[in-house]
C-alpha cells in the first residue's frame, strides 16, 4: 500500500493576515472549548497558534489529559486516530484529510497477522506511525522517544516483531544486540532520503556544528557504523528522537547544529534557543503530508466542525491496550508556546 504525495502549497498569507487568522483561531477555540495540538513538523505559523507543540508521544499524553471538549490535531491522520482512541469522549478534528503518512501506509493489519503467524510467541511492537487497525494487532506501541523503554519492558526471553520502520528497528537492534528482533521493511519517504553524503557535505560547510540525527533517517545506521570504526569523529554527533533533539539544543554548549530530520522542527528549536543557528542536513526533508495543514484549514476545522476523526469501537478497544502501554513508558515533553 502506498500514498500519493500531496502538493506542498506555500502560504500566500501576509504577516498581517497570519496574525488575524491566528487571532480568529484562538477566539473560536476558546468559545468551543477546544485545544490545538501541533506536531514538531508542522508549518511555523501553525505551531505558533497551537496550545502545545511536541512529538507523537507527548501529544498523545496531552490528548489523554486535557479537559477540552474538542481536540484539533494539527498533525497527520494516525495521530488524530490515536487521540480519538485515547480520548474517546472528545471530538477530534483533523484540518485536512490528505494528511496521511507514507510510513503508516507500508503495513496493514493483515500483514501484521500473517507476520505473527510466522513468529508465534513473539511480542509485536509497533511505531505509533501506524493505522488504528494495525495498532489493534499490537502488544505495544512506541515512539522514537520511548522505544528502548518499551523493548526493555518486554521479558528478555521474548522475541520481538518491530514495525514498520526499518531504520528505527535497525537502531534498536544496535542498542540491544542481545535481543531477538525481527524488523519490518517500511520507511518514511522524508527520513529515507536524508543520506550520509548530504550530511557530510553540511558538516564540511559547518565544521563547528554538532549533528542531530533522527533514528528513522537513512543515514543513521551508516553514521553510527562509521563512527564505530573511527572513519568519522563521534564528538558532537547525537542520534535522538525529536524531543531529545530539542532538549539537546538547549543543553549543549554548541552554537550551531545540523539537523537531520523533517525541517519543520527547526522553527521550534529557534524559539527555544534563539541565540543559536540551525542548518538542515537536507533542505528537501519536508513532509508533504504534514504541510497539508494550514492556518486556513485549521480555522475551517473549528468553524465548520470538520473533519471528525473516529475509530470503530471494536478497533479502538483492541488498540487502546498497546497505546496505554506506550503512554505509560518513557519521557516526552510538549512545548507550550511562550514557556
Amino acid at each position: 500500500m502506498s500514498l500519493a504525495l500531496p502538493v506542498i502549497r506555500p502560504s500566500q498569507l501576509s504577516v498581517t493576515e497570519i496574525a488575524e487568522i491566528q487571532r480568529e483561531i484562538r477566539d473560536l477555540a476558546m468559545r468551543r472549548k477546544a485545544i490545538l495540538l501541533a506536531h514538531n513538523y508542522q508549518r511555523a505559523e501553525v505551531q505558533d497558534v497551537a496550545d502545545f507543540v511536541g512529538d507523537s508521544l507527548g501529544l498523545s499524553r496531552k490528548a489523554t489529559a486535557t479537559d477540552a471538549e474538542v481536540i484539533v490535531f494539527c498533525g497527520v491522520h494516525f495521530m488524530a486516530e490515536t487521540a480519538a482512541i485515547l480520548a474517546p469522549a472528545k471530538r477530534v478534528l483533523l484540518p485536512d484529510l490528505e494528511a496521511g503518512c507514507s510510513l503508516a501506509a507500508t503495513i496493514t493489519a493483515e500483514d501484521v497477522r500473517k507476520w505473527k503467524e510466522r513468529f508465534p510467541g513473539y511480542i509485536a511492537v509497533g511505531y505509533v506511525n501506524t493505522t488504528a487497525e494495525v495498532k489493534a494487532e499490537l502488544d505495544y506501541c512506541c515512539t522514537s522517544g520511548n522505544v528502548i523503554e518499551v523493548v526493555d519492558a518486554i521479558p528478555a526471553e521474548k522475541g520481538i516483531l518491530f514495525l514498520p520502520d526499518f531504520f528505527l528497528g535497525a537502531h534498536v537492534r544496535r542498542l540491544r544486540p542481545e535481543r531477538r528482533i525481527e524488523v519490518w521493511l517500511g520507511e518514511c519517504h522524508v527520513h529515507r532520503d536524508i543520506n550520509p553524503v548530504t550530511l557530510e557535505r553540511m558538516r564540511s560547510e559547518h565544521p563547528q556544528a554538532e549533528v542531530l540525527v533522527h533514528p528513522e533517517c537513512g543515514c543513521a545506521g551508516q553514521l553510527i557504523y562509521a563512527m564505530g570504526h573511527g572513519d568519522i569523529p563521534s564528538d558532537g554527533v547525537h542520534v535522538a528522537s525529536t524531543e531529545r533533539m530539542v532538549q539537546l539544543v538547549k543543553e549543549r554548549p554548541a552554537t550551531e547544529f545540523i539537523v537531520a530530520t523533517e525541517t519543520g522542527i527547526m522553527h521550534r528549536m529557534q524559539l527555544e534557543a534563539p541565540e543559536k543557528r540551525f542548518f538542515a542536513a537536507d533542505r528537501g526533508a519536508v513532509c508533504a503530508y504534514m504541510k497539508t495543514i494550514t492556518l486556513e484549514n485549521t480555522l475551517d476545522a473549528l468553524r465548520l466542525d470538520q473533519h471528525h476523526i473516529s475509530v470503530p469501537p471494536e478497533i479502538a478497544e483492541r488498540a487502546r491496550g498497546s497505546l496505554d502501554r506506550m503512554v505509560a513508558l518513557g519521557p516526552a515533553v510538549v512545548k507550550k508556546p511562550g514557556d
